[in-house]
């Protein structure tokens, strides 16, 4: 598998664990995403600040669920 598509695979099961409502779930799935986006970074499939921003767009909408779950 493509190192670009096994991105996108692991945001989509992010989100999905995200509309399960799952939290612990959803920050393992995060973590895993996080660290295949840094990889891209430093392979050069993505610019860092790109990486960066995908990042912090997801765990804001971690945080926001974590926060509305609570």
């Amino acid at each position: 598998m493509s190192q670009r598509s096994e991105v996108r695979t692991l945001i989509k099961r992010f989100k999905t664990s995200l509309d399960d409502a799952d939290t612990t779930v959803a920050q393992t799935a995060y973590r895993e995403v996080a660290s295949q986006i840094d990889r891209a970074a430093r392979k050069g499939l993505a610019h860092p600040n790109q990486a960066g921003r995908l990042k912090s767009r997801l765990n804001a909408r971690l945080k926001a669920k974590a926060t509305a779950t609570v």
